[in-house]
């Protein structure tokens, strides 16, 4: 990783205090320059508080109350702003449930040094997996991806994936702070405008595992919210949708 690169990531919680500890120790010792960003949305378990502790122990790491849980979007829409306030070049967003391996943080930010303008981590290219789970969760989540990036007109094999690494100025240029979506569909928003205004993605292969600890925050209602939301940018951008510019590495 160029070491004039500054690089941050980004992770987004609520009610994770079994895992907020571990996983910011995962980064700290995956990526020991890059610094942390977690944003909290005010968990009654007490998660914001245990990453201040872990904060004051290992340094570079940043903690963001929010009052209340506004949904994914909002929260990493705020982060961002501070990111991009902050003037960080690279910017990681991931999951703090260990779904997304910290091991590999390193590769989607190498990506992005060496001219990607965002890497993604996809389960859905050669060398991506979901190992242990069943069919029926396989089947709607491949065909969610497949929905999306068809709708939307994306050429991305995971147009969903929330382990993700974006150039600064790739977020300035999309006007992130300007994406309506609260949910999921927050991915596919993203996605949608990078590829609408031509810039360079690629996804890198990972494994994605369930979490060990906590309750997982999707339901069938982000679900279907964010089916519908896709649906609706779709039909929003048929008649100006471009060619799609994902590449596979």
């Amino acid at each position: 990783m160029s070491p004039v690169m500054r690089s941050l990531v980004v992770v987004p919680t609520y009610q994770e205090a079994e895992n907020v500890g571990r996983f910011l120790r995962a980064v700290r010792l995956a990526v020991p320059e890059t610094e942390i960003l977690v944003v909290d949305d005010n968990s009654p378990d007490g998660t914001g508080a245990l990453a201040e502790a872990v904060a004051t122990e290992l340094a570079q790491i940043h903690v963001l109350h929010r009052a209340q849980k506004e949904g994914l979007g909002a929260a990493y829409r705020e982060a961002f702003a501070w990111a991009l306030a902050e003037r960080f070049d690279v910017i990681v967003q991931m999951d703090c449930d260990f779904s997304h391996d910290p091991a590999v943080i390193e590769t989607l930010i190498q990506a992005v040094t060496e001219g990607a303008d965002c890497s993604i981590g996809s389960r859905y290219v050669p060398g991506g997996s979901t190992p242990n789970w069943p069919v029926h969760r396989q089947a709607l989540s491949r065909y969610g991806n497949r929905y999306t990036s068809a709708v939307l007109g994306l050429g991305l094999k995971d147009a969903t994936s929330g382990f993700r690494a974006y150039r600064a100025e790739t977020l300035k240029h999309i006007d992130v702070g300007t994406t309506k979506s609260n949910g999921y569909a927050f991915m596919g928003e993203l996605a949608h405008r990078m590829v609408e205004q031509d810039h360079r993605i690629v996804e890198v292969p990972i494994t994605f595992v369930d979490r060990a600890y906590g309750i997982s925050k999707m339901s069938a209602r982000i679900i279907a919210e964010s089916m519908a939301i896709v649906t609706m940018n779709g039909v929003r951008s048929r008649l100006t949708r471009k060619s799609p510019t994902a590449q596979h590495r």
